[in-house]
C-alpha cells in the first residue's frame, strides 16, 4: 500500500509540476532557515567549548571574542579543531571541504543534481568546527550547500526528474543564504545568477518561495536584524554625486578589481602549497591552522582582539561604526585576513568565502576613504558609505554575484542612495577582476577539475527547445532479415557511425549502436534502450522522460507518430542533451558517439 501511495504521489507531481514542486519548495525553504538556525547554534557551541570550555550556545558574531581562558594555549585551539575537520570530511564526505558553492554548481550540471544526504550533516558539523576554533572562514558557503542538500535529498527520495531535483537544490541554497543575512531578494539573485541553470516561472516561483519561507524561519529566532547592522549611507535624498566622489569610486573599483583577483589567487595557490607538503590530510591541515593560531595570539597581544578569526563580522562593525578609523591599521587587518582566509581554506578548513570578501572589502574601502581625506579634505567622503561599497565589490567582483553583491547591500542598508555608488563600484570590480581571472573563486575550483560551468544567464534554454531542433543524428534502417555482417558492410561504407533502427511492420523494434573495435575498422552493434518521442518535445520534458525511463536514447518521429521509416527525425541521445545543458553556449555535436 504504500508503494502505491508512492508510485501515486510520483506521478502527481510529475504530472502537474507548478503546485507541488512550489509546495516542496517552501518546505525545503522552512528546512533551510529552521538548518540556519542550527547552524549558527553549533558555531556557537563549538566557539565556546574551543576558547572557554564551557557549553553554551550563545555567541553574536557582531562582538569581538573575549580572551581565551587558556592564554596562549589559544594557539593550538585551530590545530585541534583542524583535526575534528580532518577526521569527518575524510571518513564521511569529502564534498565537506572547502567553501560548498563549487560543490553545488557541480551537482547541478554534473552529477544529475545529486547530493549525497550525509553531506548536510557533516558540511554542518565541520564548517561549525572550523568556524568555532577561529578558522578565518564565512558560515554563507555551508548553509548554501546544507539547505542545497536537503533539496537534493527530497528529490531523490520522490524521485523527481532532473530539472525539479536541481530546482530544489536552488530553493535550499537561496533560502539558506537568505535566512543567515536576512536578505530575501539577495538570496532569490544570488540562485539567479549562480546556481540555476534554467530561468522561467517553473524555476523562480518555486525557489521565491522557498526563500521566503527561509527568511520568515530564521526571523523567528533572530528577529528582522540583519547578520549586523550597516548604517543608512549619509546622504540626503537630493545628493548629487561630484566628479570627485565619482573618480574616488571609479579607483576604489580598479583597486578591488585587482584585490579580487588576489584573493582568487591566493585560495588556490595556497591549496595547491599544502596539497604539495609531505604527510596527509591531517597534518597539512594542522600545520596551516597552526599558523594562524599564531597570527589570532599575536593580533590580541599587540591590538587587543582576535581580529582575523571567524567570520570577522565584529570588525566589520567596528568600521562601520567609525570606531577603527586608522587607514594603515585597516590596510594592515585586509592582509592579515587575506592570508589567514588563504591558510584556513588551502589547508583544508570548511566554510565560505563570502564573509571574508565583506571584511576584506570593509577594510579596504575604509582605510581608501581615510587616506583621500587626509590627503584631499575638500572631498569629504563618507567613510561608513565607502566601506559598504567595498564590501559589496569585493563580494560580487570575486564570487561573480554582481546583482546580488548590490541588492543584498541594499536589503542591509534600506537605503536607496546606495545603488548609484555600488553599482558604480561593483562594476568596475567585476570587470577588472574579468580581466585578469576570466574564472570566480567558485568556478575557479571546478575549471581546475575539467569542469566547466556557463558563467552567464542562460534564459530558459531548455525550455525553448524541443527534440526536433537537435535530434541531427545519423541514421540507417534494417529489417529483420538483414544479418550482422549485411550491416557491418553498409556501417564500414560510411563516413560516420549512425544508429541503426531494426524496424518490424513499421515499428521500431530495436536501437543499435555501432562501435569501432580494434584497429581493422569493425563494428560491433550493441542494442540500447529507448523510447519514441514525438518532435515537439520539449527538450528539458524529454530528458525528464529518458532520466525516469531509465534508457539511452530517444527516436524522435513527426508529430503525428510513425507511419514509416520517413517519419523518424533523428536519435538523441541523453548525454548529448546533458552535454548541451552543461555547455549551451556550444553548438551540438550530433553524431553517435
Amino acid at each position: 500500500m504504500v508503494s502505491d501511495w508512492s508510485q501515486k504521489g510520483r506521478r502527481w507531481l510529475m504530472e502537474s509540476t507548478e503546485l507541488p514542486l512550489t509546495l516542496l519548495a517552501g518546505v525545503v525553504g522552512i528546512f533551510s532557515g529552521l538548518a540556519a538556525v542550527v547552524f549558527r547554534g553549533l558555531i556557537g557551541l563549538f566557539h565556546n567549548l574551543f576558547f572557554f570550555g564551557r557549553f553554551s550556545f550563545a555567541y553574536d558574531a557582531t562582538a569581538y571574542t573575549a580572551v581565551s581562558s587558556w592564554g596562549a594555549g589559544v594557539i593550538l585551539v585551530p590545530v585541534i579543531g583542524a583535526v575534528l575537520v580532518a577526521f569527518l570530511v575524510k571518513n564521511f564526505a569529502p564534498e565537506a571541504k572547502g567553501h560548498g558553492v563549487p560543490e553545488v554548481m557541480d551537482a547541478i550540471y554534473y552529477q544529475k543534481s545529486i547530493i549525497r544526504p550525509v553531506v548536510a550533516l557533516v558540511k554542518s558539523l565541520a564548517s561549525a568546527i572550523s568556524i568555532g576554533s577561529g578558522g578565518s572562514i564565512g558560515r554563507e558557503g555551508p548553509i548554501i550547500q546544507i539547505g542545497s542538500a536537503l533539496g537534493s535529498a527530497i528529490g531523490q527520495i520522490l524521485r523527481l526528474p532532473s530539472w525539479q531535483r536541481y530546482t530544489l537544490i536552488a530553493a535550499g541554497a537561496g533560502s539558506g543564504i537568505a535566512a543567515t543575512f536576512n536578505t530575501p531578494i539577495g538570496g532569490l539573485l544570488f540562485t539567479i545568477e549562480l546556481i540555476l541553470p534554467e530561468i522561467s516561472a517553473r524555476t523562480l516561483i518555486p525557489v521565491s518561495i522557498a526563500t521566503g519561507a527561509g527568511t520568515f524561519c530564521a526571523r523567528l529566532f533572530f528577529g528582522e536584524v540583519p547578520a549586523f547592522v550597516i548604517p543608512s549611507l549619509v546622504l540626503p535624498l537630493a545628493h548629487k554625486t561630484t566628479l570627485g566622489e565619482f573618480v574616488a569610486y571609479v579607483i576604489l573599483g580598479h583597486i578591488l578589481g585587482l584585490v579580487a583577483a588576489i584573493y582568487i589567487w591566493s585560495i588556490y595557490r595556497f591549496e595547491d602549497f599544502f596539497d604539495g607538503m609531505p604527510g596527509n590530510y591531517y597534518t597539512r591541515h594542522m600545520s596551516g591552522m597552526l599558523v594562524v593560531g599564531l597570527m589570532m595570539y599575536f593580533s590580541m597581544r599587540f591590538f587587543g582582539h582576535y581580529y582575523i578569526e571567524g567570520v570577522g563580522y565584529a570588525t566589520v562593525q567596528d568600521i562601520l561604526a567609525t570606531t577603527l578609523n586608522h587607514p594603515y591599521f585597516l590596510l594592515l587587518l585586509l592582509f592579515a585576513k587575506l592570508l589567514s582566509t588563504s591558510l584556513t581554506l588551502g589547508s583544508g578548513a570548511s566554510g565560505g568565502v563570502f564573509s571574508p570578501s565583506l571584511f576584506m572589502g570593509a577594510t579596504l574601502g575604509a582605510g581608501y576613504c581615510l587616506l583621500l581625506n587626509d590627503w584631499f579634505p575638500l572631498l569629504n567622503l563618507d567613510v561608513q558609505g565607502i566601506a559598504v561599497v567595498g564590501m559589496a565589490a569585493m563580494v560580487g567582483g570575486a564570487t561573480g554575484a554582481v546583482m546580488t553583491a548590490v541588492v543584498m547591500i541594499f536589503e542591509m542598508t534600506r537605503d536607496y542612495n546606495v545603488i548609484i555608488p555600488l553599482m558604480i563600484t561593483v562594476s568596475i570590480t567585476y570587470g577588472i577582476r574579468r580581466l585578469l581571472f576570466s574564472e570566480s573563486i567558485y568556478t575557479m575550483k571546478l575549471s581546475r577539475r575539467g569542469h566547466r560551468i556557463p558563467q552567464s544567464l542562460q534564459t530558459s534554454w531548455c525550455v525553448s527547445r524541443t527534440a526536433e531542433d537537435i535530434a541531427m543524428a545519423p541514421i540507417l534502417f534494417a529489417g529483420n532479415d538483414d544479418d550482422l555482417a549485411g550491416l557491418r558492410k553498409r556501417l564500414e561504407k560510411s563516413n560516420e557511425q549512425p544508429y541503426v533502427l531494426v524496424l518490424r511492420d513499421k515499428e521500431i523494434e530495436k536501437v543499435l549502436k555501432p562501435t569501432k573495435t580494434g584497429a581493422d575498422g569493425r563494428f560491433e552493434l550493441t542494442e540500447v534502450r529507448f523510447l519514441v518521442a514525438p518532435a515537439n518535445d520539449m527538450l528539458l520534458d524529454l530528458l525528464a522522460r529518458l532520466e525516469a525511463a531509465g534508457v539511452d536514447v530517444a527516436v524522435v518521429t513527426s508529430p503525428g507518430g510513425m507511419a514509416g521509416p520517413a517519419d523518424v527525425l533523428g536519435v538523441l541521445a541523453h548525454n548529448e542533451i546533458v552535454k548541451g545543458f552543461q555547455n549551451p553556449q556550444d553548438e551540438f555535436n550530433h553524431t553517435a558517439a
